[in-house]
């Protein structure tokens, strides 16, 4: 679990992020939306540790890591993978020495076990055939799931992902999405995304934080956005003329299904009637 307490940023006399608290749970996609200049990636690095907050707490499973000493966030770091928005892949690297790198880095494996896992994340992604590749030789979401593969090979607790589907088609973009959120729900891991894709919100949004000018302007998830009353968020997520008419069609989706839920509670609270079986034929 990652909890961020009133957190402040400031940049000479410009505040980027202002008081600004969520708790994102093990498990769970948790995204992080707004507009460019909305603070959600100074967020996103405040919570990492490349920036240092003004004010507030950034915590990890109930440890302050704000004011912890330097060899104490680098224990934590480690436990953090990061998937970044351009892939940052090493380009004079194979996909498996990229993908090995944090191992080296961070263990004392043997090249033999450093090599099994690095096997075990690339057939996860399903790049098991593309070790001796080098970055330039593979595909845009390829070169992402490169990326995803080097982000969890240290069987991290946190993963954090900025813009995974940035650059991406709409196909390609939707197969890193389920992948986060495979990922995500098989290892119980704490997933922060930095997002403005819309179908990323409603596939994989267990958590939104929608920010506005550096403040959180409202938080929920995927079937609560629809019936936000939020202008300034139904401006941003539906802006399109099609994407009112999904959300309406959505909100109807959404009601029926309430309203079939209450009835079934309301048979089930009462007694469903009981059906009489006609009398035997003679």
């Amino acid at each position: 679990m990652i909890e961020i307490k009133n957190i402040r940023k400031t940049f000479g006399d410009r505040t980027v992020i202002e008081d600004v608290s969520a708790v994102m749970q093990p498990g769970q996609c948790n995204l992080i939306i707004g507009t460019s200049g909305s603070g959600k990636t100074v967020l996103m690095k405040c919570m990492v540790g490349l920036f240092y907050p003004d004010g507030g707490n950034v915590i990890y499973n109930g440890k302050d890591f704000t004011n912890m000493k330097n060899d104490e966030k680098t224990e934590v770091r480690k436990e953090i993978g990061m998937l970044f928005q351009g892939s940052a892949l090493f380009d004079s690297l194979t996909v498996e020495q990229n993908v090995m790198f944090p191992l080296n880095m961070f263990t004392k494996n043997s090249y033999r076990d450093n090599l099994k896992r690095v096997n075990e994340v690339l057939d996860k992604v399903n790049l098991s055939d593309t070790n001796k590749k080098y970055p330039a030789e593979i595909s845009g979401g390829m070169k992402k799931r490169v990326g995803i593969a080097r982000a969890i090979v240290l069987n991290p607790k946190y993963l954090f992902c900025d813009e995974p589907n940035s650059g991406l088609d709409p196909q390609t973009s939707m197969v890193i999405d389920r992948l986060i959120r495979d990922i995500t729900q098989e290892y119980q891991i704490t997933t922060v995304v930095n997002t403005h894709d819309m179908n990323s919100v409603m596939e994989n949004g267990d958590y939104i934080i929608y920010m506005y000018d550096g403040r959180k302007e409202w938080e929920g998830n995927k079937k609560e956005i629809i019936f936000s009353k939020s202008q300034r968020l139904n401006d941003f997520i539906f802006a399109s003329e099609f994407l009112k008419d999904a959300k309406d069609m959505r909100m109807l989706e959404e009601t029926g299904k309430i309203s079939n839920e209450r009835n079934m509670a309301r048979l089930t609270d009462e007694g469903a009637p009981t059906l009489v079986p006609p009398p035997d034929e003679e």
